[in-house]
């Protein structure tokens, strides 16, 4: 069948047609206002269409648009509101430098709004405020990911409480998306080999602000069926779908920016799974600048960033040898390099070849800039990745830490950003980066605060229900069950949410295992509790889907079934109702097994208080002013003794600290003591945990740096990158020849504070240049174990040429600076201007 197709717009009268701007640009998605634009059209179509302002005006009836139109008052607002976008996008903003060079983030998910449903959880939500945040901070910022046709599953229990899963299309031409077009109109392609075929990529952009998101997409008739099911859905599949779709991400998505006319100068991968991009960029500089494979190493590697968000090995992307032989020259093409030299790229143990090929390893081998998550996390990730950089010591293996923060408008309440525009004055939304005006938060009465939070709490309740009532409907209850459900929660009761996906080290159940315990506190007329669950299993997690159906079973239990809730299908909609409605936000992972967590943070900012294990972020953010930690931060390799020890924890929490500050209430009624908690817990976690904090930091810390470095590498025909990769060659090759083999000191065993320390040592340096090495005295304390901590690295001078045996001697004075046992080594690093740093794997010899 020969279908002709064409696209439909809705006719929208000349003073409304600013909609279709606003309704095509995600700033709507933190901005109240705009969203409200589209509420007033007709509420009944925005519900309709899942709250997507591109199929809300699909669905509106002509009539209704001419009333609209011939309505001053609705004109009005959407004057103002599209007068506060266009000053928005033409605005100053923080980032002042060059905008000619861009900074590339690829991601395998975006959570930016429940109309774009490209995402699963709290990575693609991290990056969604990641690129939100860009947009904010005028950064040179473009995002690339996968247009997937069915997203992530849809989440439905069964009449058992068993976790199903359904894969409803997603309809790109009634969502905020476009297709990339030439000057004649056609679709914008990119082509990338996989295996033996030939995989074509239509090119999707999504508006975020002043920034955009281009999106990959393989459903369409160039490619046989095999192939167009490429970009179906997130996470799903077998492990060849997994490396295809990875393929496309990082190889496809740098030639998908340059179809579009933009120049990658710096990359930053999102997780591992975009680490393709690095043997693109390399092949780039080898086609287009004439370098070898090891001289365009050195020219991307000062300008790839690399954040991991994984604190298990288990979860880290492997594929095996088998699969990787089968890829091999769809990736490589056009380089010179061996398999096995490849392979190593990708291997912690470059010599085993057996090992599985690691995503998380190519990245850390091609990005001089290595993040974690959080403070713990990066201590969890220098602990997994030791093996790479294994003569380093472990607080030197350079991968640091930029913890995760929260773009505050996107998951504040409009209630909550109206009463804080109102008190905190214009520079709370003309400068994110101003953190210090949440010390204003004192400024609002715990009355106006208290009100607001009954609101939200009041709507939350309300939502509950009618959503438990739509899923009962659908598990076919009738009569009396369905009346149940509009009666459950009280808008009176203190509230606790817990909302994550249903991995069983998250720890869903903990609560459950003592059952008389809870449902006492759940009983309890006086003083009672109610719980809202929601999250996704992996649908082959059959552990999660488990704990789900247990929670399940357990609220139907006739005495408790009003004050335990599960919501279904857990999205970005149902966690803006629970973050702004919770009174106590619960989290009981595994430490140290949450890389970072931020709903925590998203429930903070709204007035929530945190009880929690001290992971991830809490371990950085908890305070007793602000909320409850469960533990002292203990880790257990025994764990049924955890549980236990942890669920009566958590319970002592409850029922001596948590449920009486929240009932203690004076005559007026309100809780005091839970409110200034409530202030505090804004006032830290907004100052600390913002996305806007988390973007300077990355853009004082990598981004400007990268971009600097890149004019730097380009300069003179790739002149750095040329010396630099043969000088690293020439060190590879000769590094053995390297030895310390003689330290000598003329101190005494037992010295006094601020005495001098003189060292020399007599270096062989073989066929290697001195220019070319950096020898350093590494001294400091020694600990329990005999090693040296929070060493003073100092450079040796040389004192001599080299004589015929080839050696030299260096010398330092240093002081001793503290009292107790002392020590030092002396080592040899590589050493160039151009180094981002000097820890290069293999490259350290130590006396």
């Amino acid at each position: 069948m020969n279908i002709v197709t064409y696209t439909a717009k809705p006719q929208l009268p000349e003073v409304l047609k600013p909609l279709e701007e606003l309704a095509h640009n995600l700033w709507f998605s933190w901005n109240y206002e705009a969203v409200n634009l589209f509420i007033r059209l007709d509420n009944d179509a925005w519900s309709a269409s899942g709250q997507n302002p591109v199929c809300t005006l699909s669905m509106i009836s002509q009539e209704t648009l001419e009333q609209c139109a011939a309505d001053d008052s609705y004109v009005a607002s959407l004057n103002a509101v599209y007068d506060r976008f266009r000053r928005y996008k033409e605005g100053d903003t923080w980032y002042r430098g060059d905008m000619q060079d861009t900074i590339a983030y690829l991601s395998m998910e975006y959570g930016l709004d429940v109309s774009l449903p490209i995402y699963s959880g709290g990575l693609g939500v991290l990056s969604g405020d990641h690129l939100i945040t860009s947009s904010d901070l005028g950064l040179p910022l473009v995002g690339v990911g996968l247009l997937y046709r069915q997203g992530y599953f849809q989440q439905y229990l069964n009449a058992d409480g068993f976790q199903q899963e359904s894969y409803p299309e997603n309809d790109w031409y009634n969502m905020p998306v476009t297709r990339c077009t030439d000057e004649a109109g056609d679709d914008i392609k990119i082509t990338v080999q996989m295996a033996d075929a030939q995989v074509v990529a239509r090119i999707w952009r999504v508006e975020i602000g002043r920034n955009a998101l281009y999106l990959l997409d393989t459903n369409i008739d160039d490619n046989i069926e095999e192939y167009r099911h490429v970009s179906a859905t997130l996470y799903g599949g077998n492990r060849e779908t997994r490396i295809r779709q990875e393929i496309l991400l990082g190889i496809g998505g740098i030639r998908a920016l340059r179809a579009v006319g933009i120049n990658p100068a710096v990359t930053h991968m999102n997780e591992g799974h975009s680490a393709f991009l690095a043997i693109e960029r390399i092949r780039e500089h080898v086609l287009h600048h004439k370098l070898s494979v090891q001289e365009a190493i050195q020219a991307v590697w000062p300008t790839n960033i690399f954040t991991t968000h994984t604190p298990v090995p288990a979860g880290n992307e492997r594929f095996s040898v088998e699969l990787m032989q089968k890829y091999f020259q769809s990736i490589v093409h056009g380089l010179d390099i061996s398999f096995e030299n490849f392979m190593a790229l990708g291997r912690e143990h470059p010599e085993d070849q057996r090992e599985h090929f690691c995503m998380t390893v190519l990245a850390l081998r091609l990005s001089s800039y290595n993040n974690a998550v959080s403070e713990l996390h990066g201590h969890v990730s220098r602990q997994m990745w030791h093996s790479i950089w294994k003569e380093l010591p472990l607080n030197e293996v350079p991968i640091t830490h930029v913890t995760n923060g929260v773009h505050i408008r996107t998951w504040l309440s409009h209630d909550m950003v109206d009463l804080l525009d109102r008190y905190f004055g214009p520079r709370f939304y003309d400068e994110p980066t101003d953190l210090g005006i949440w010390e204003r938060i004192d400024r609002i009465s715990d009355e106006e605060l208290w009100r607001i939070h009954e609101r939200r709490k009041s709507r939350l309740v309300q939502f509950s229900r009618d959503r438990l009532e739509k899923q009962l409907r659908a598990r076919g209850a009738t009569g009396s069950t369905l009346v149940q459900a509009r009666e459950v929660l009280s808008p009176a009761a203190l509230t606790i949410a817990f909302a994550r996906r249903f991995a069983t080290y998250k720890r869903a159940s903990l609560l459950f295992r003592d059952p008389e315990r809870l449902i006492k506190l759940l009983s309890d007329n006086d003083r009672p509790i109610q719980i809202v669950f929601a999250g996704k299993a992996h649908p082959h997690d059959i552990p999660g889907k488990n704990l789900i159906k247990e929670i399940v079973h357990f609220a139907g239990q006739p005495e408790i079934r009003s004050r335990i809730v599960f919501l279904e299908n857990y999205d970005m909609s149902i966690a803006q109702y629970l973050v702004s409605g919770a009174d106590l936000w619960l989290n009981t992972p595994r430490r140290p097994l949450e890389a970072s967590g931020t709903s925590g943070m998203k429930a903070a900012i709204n007035g929530a208080l945190n009880c929690s294990v001290l992971d991830g972020w809490w371990a950085e953010g908890y305070d007793p002013s602000i909320g409850w930690a469960i533990g002292s931060g203990e880790e257990y390799e025994d764990e049924e003794l955890q549980d236990e020890i942890e669920v009566k924890a958590l319970y002592n929490l409850l029922e001596q600290e948590i449920i009486p500050t929240y009932y203690d209430r004076g005559l007026d009624g309100l809780p005091r003591a839970w409110i200034a908690m409530m202030k505090e817990s804004m006032r830290q976690v907004g100052e600390r945990f913002s996305s806007a904090r988390m973007l300077t930091e990355y853009s004082e810390r990598f981004y400007i740096p990268a971009l600097e470095n890149s004019r730097r590498v380009q300069a003179d025909s790739y002149r750095v990158a040329r010396e630099l990769a043969k000088r690293i060659a020439n060190l590879e090759a000769h590094w053995g020849e390297i030895s310390v083999e003689q330290l000598i000191s003329n101190h005494s065993r037992q010295l006094n504070v601020g005495d001098a320390v003189e060292v020399e040592a007599v270096v062989h340096l073989g066929k290697v240049s001195p220019e070319d090495v950096r020898v350093e005295l590494y001294h400091g304390r020694i600990d329990s174990q005999g090693k040296i901590e929070n060493a003073d690295r100092r450079e040796m001078q040389v004192l001599n040429g080299a004589g015929a045996d080839g050696k030299r001697r260096y010398a330092v004075s240093t002081q001793c600076r503290m009292a107790g046992r002392q020590g030092y080594a002396v080592r040899v690093l590589p050493r160039h201007d151009a180094l981002v740093h000097d820890f290069l794997p293999g490259l350290v010899r130590w006396s």
